[in-house]
């Protein structure tokens, strides 16, 4: 499931480094949980929909790959957007 064009626009903003900002860790990431619960909540319907699951599982792949990027390199910017996102109970 994808995310609407203001959302997006309006994720980008808010994690956006810099103004013109749109491929950061920081951005890239939220985009990527938007999407994550998006999907989430469309499982809660459609329990049985193995191909949309396959690429959930990419998803949060791809998203487990930035953090960790993100951790290696600069860890008060990957703790301030784990706390943002709220991501780590």
């Amino acid at each position: 499931m994808s995310i609407a064009a203001e959302r997006k626009t309006e994720l980008v903003r808010q994690f956006a480094r810099t103004p013109s900002d749109t491929g950061s860790p920081e951005v890239q990431v939220a985009i990527l949980t938007e999407r994550i619960s998006n999907l989430t909540e469309h499982f809660k319907t459609h329990a049985k929909d193995r191909h949309s699951r396959r690429g959930l599982l990419t998803l949060i792949s791809t998203r487990r790959s930035l953090l960790d990027y993100l951790s290696r390199k600069d860890t008060e910017r990957y703790e301030a957007l784990i706390k943002t996102l709220g991501l780590r109970k």
